[in-house]
């Protein structure tokens, strides 16, 4: 087969690396790699008659497309916990994921990792990508989170169990993780996610069982992550060798210290717990809830500022699949936050965002730089995102997107384009209905119902006409 070649000119090549911006500046493209970064002439470096596409990125940025190493696409825009965990069967998520993937590529993010989700959706996602039965970006996945009675995503009293189409495997020995480690290894996963206490207010699996799970994943050629907000499980799992880390909202100096030395990626992936705050009232969210998630977001700045100074390498993350941060809205202002919270450069938190979850992607040395001899993920960006780190997540801001040297496209409502996991069964009341509520004078209604008679059946048939109606809405927001 010939080969194609794809011609980005004239545009501000911004290579993910710290390189100052180079203005006039052209990126040559063979096939899937990047074969020349500077000038291009054609008529010397494309053979004649070869393929050829040209993108005109005059007063553009051209950069690294996105790496989101923290995306769930199986959540399905979630509100709830028992909307991520109980409800929607495995076949539609499947469907809802394979819809939403798209967005998240149109967006400028041109790899994800998801670390969990329900069922090996994940792992059918990733395949459906590979053989272009899905438009999306390049993907790794985890599989359940394997969790312990005291850690993320064992929500469920113990009456009732951790249903199977939790994003939660209850592993409370050390059998049973390897257990659910090999069982993961045979489903396809590329990542074993453990998921540590869901606060950070104590250190949910020992020190040994982190080691002898990191150790067996690799052996078995798996990558390992873990959701580890407080300072013990932080330090056990740079001890343990774990390939990247999400979040280090409470972390000691020594324990700062140790994972800069040991240049473990961190994804604090602050993006959900800001916009918890930030758009409180927009979100009803409940008032105990945004004012606990403003003790940690404030703990959190300390934390990363100090880790940031001592060395720290971080990664982009942004826990994309909840309401409050819908898929291909908002991935790059998590790049904005880690400038907040740490007090990095926008340089810095473009190769966060780009060079640095190179590895989650099993591409260390092949993604997310501008530079010959490197996979061809690009975005050309109408703006500048080093003066401004914003444009990156502005609507139709990112114009061009390249997945393997190739040029995306997408329909034309690709933004405005939701769907989510709608079914609720059982939904009676979002409100609490009380007596003094219904009637606020304190008196009973001067007529009763003939609930025996005609208005019951007017009931029944107003029921009806709105399960027919609920039925007939589309699935699109």
């Amino acid at each position: 087969m010939a080969s194609t070649y794809l011609h980005i000119a004239n545009g501000t090549v911004v290579d993910g690396d710290l390189t100052p911006p180079r203005k006039n500046c052209d990126v040559l493209v063979r096939d899937a790699r990047i074969i020349r970064v500077g000038d291009v002439d054609v008529e010397r470096d494309v053979p004649r008659g070869a393929h050829l596409t040209t993108v005109d990125a005059r007063g553009r940025t051209v950069m690294p497309g996105l790496i989101d190493i923290h995306c769930h696409m199986t959540y399905g825009l979630a509100r709830t916990e028992e909307e991520i965990s109980m409800y929607t069967s495995a076949e539609m998520r499947t469907l809802i994921a394979a819809v939403n993937v798209e967005k998240v590529l149109a967006a400028g993010v041109t790899s994800i990792s998801q670390p969990g989700g329900s069922h090996f959706i994940g792992v059918g996602l990733r395949e459906g990508i590979r053989r272009g039965l899905v438009h999306g970006p390049r993907m790794t996945t985890a599989g359940r989170y394997l969790t312990t009675s005291n850690g993320l995503s064992d929500w469920f009293p113990d009456s009732t169990g951790v249903p199977d189409s939790s994003t939660g495997r209850l592993t409370n020995t050390k059998d049973q993780m390897i257990d659910e480690i090999r069982r993961q290894k045979k489903g396809g996963v590329d990542i074993i996610k453990l998921a540590d206490s869901p606060f950070g207010d104590f250190q949910a699996f020992t020190n040994d069982e982190l080691k002898m799970c990191a150790d067996l994943a690799h052996q078995l050629g798996l990558k390992i992550t873990i959701h580890a907000r407080g300072d013990g499980e932080m330090n056990a799992a740079v001890n343990a060798g774990f390939d990247h880390i999400m979040h280090g909202n409470r972390m000691s100096d020594a324990t700062i210290e140790n994972l800069a030395k040991s240049q473990i990626p961190l994804a604090p992936t602050q993006l959900l717990m800001h916009h918890v705050v930030e758009f409180a009232e927009a979100a009803r969210a409940r008032h105990s809830i945004v004012e606990a998630t403003k003790r940690m977001n404030e703990t959190t700045m300390d934390s990363l500022h100090r880790a940031y100074q001592a060395g720290v390498k971080f990664a982009m993350g942004t826990d994309s699949g909840f309401a409050l941060t819908p898929y291909g809205q908002w991935h790059a202002r998590e790049l904005e936050l880690l400038m907040m919270y740490t007090g990095m450069s926008s340089l810095e938190a473009i190769q966060a965002g780009t060079k640095h979850g190179a590895n989650a992607m099993g591409l260390p040395d092949d993604l997310g730089v501008i530079a010959e001899g490197k996979i061809a993920d690009i975005i050309v960006v109408d703006g500048d995102p080093v003066k401004d780190i914003r444009v990156l997540y502005q609507p139709d801001k990112v114009q061009v997107v390249i997945l393997n040297g190739e040029v995306q496209t997408f329909p034309e409502d690709i933004r405005t384009r939701f769907v989510r996991n709608d079914y609720l069964p059982h939904e009676y009341s979002w409100e609490l209905i009380t007596y003094e509520r219904v009637y606020e004078g304190g008196e009973l209604p001067k007529t009763q119902l003939d609930w025996a008679g005609e208005r019951r059946q007017d009931v029944l048939n107003d029921l009806r006409t709105y399960e027919g109606e609920v039925a007939a809405e589309p699935m699109t927001h």
